[in-house]
């Protein structure tokens, strides 16, 4: 059971990571480069590249460490899969995070919500779809066999709860650091 309720934490590491390490290396010209539709903005400052690709390239090597700390000589790679499969799981969870919150900030926006305002669920699950998906659009076989199959589902909601509370005590540390202009 215990393997159960941790391979989803283990796998979509490479998702959680991005989100955390956009902060860090954010700043710079924000992706919408300031451009507006029907009265708000596209996605708002807090959207850089510089954080997109940091914290890409951050999930990217998190998965490029579970990978290699795995039995080299083992094709499953710890639920990833084959080497090239692997990479290109890690990839897609990596860029499909950060794609989703991108995502999450342009609904936010066309709902008329500033930078910083709840939106309950999208901004906890914003990136957790956009990983998900890229991961499904790149090999759904992946995400049955990790996340749906047997009793994975289990562990899939487990990683779904935790992802909420992890979202939270994350969000209230950058507040108290100075990072986030917000606790949430």
């Amino acid at each position: 059971m215990i393997a159960i309720l941790l391979t989803p934490i283990w796998l979509m590491l490479p998702a959680l990571v991005p989100n955390s390490a956009a902060v860090i290396f954010g700043g710079g010209p924000p992706m919408d480069f300031g451009r507006s539709w029907r009265g708000n903005r596209l996605l708002g400052d807090g959207k850089t590249w510089r954080g997109f690709i940091g914290g890409a390239l951050i999930g990217v090597l998190v998965g490029a460490i579970e990978i290699a700390v795995s039995d080299p000589l083992s094709e499953d790679h710890f639920g990833f899969g084959p080497t090239g499969t692997a990479l290109a799981i890690v990839i897609a969870l990596s860029v499909g995070s950060m794609s989703g919150d991108v995502l999450g900030a342009f609904v936010k926006r066309r709902l008329g919500l500033e930078r910083g305002q709840k939106a309950p669920f999208l901004d906890q699950y914003d990136f957790v779809a956009g990983a998900l998906l890229f991961a499904l659009v790149l090999d759904s076989g992946w995400i049955a066999d990790n996340l749906i199959d047997d009793n994975a589902w289990v562990g899939l909601i487990f990683f779904l709860v935790l992802v909420y509370l992890i979202h939270r005590a994350v969000n209230i540390i950058g507040y108290k650091l100075g990072k986030k202009d917000v606790p949430w």
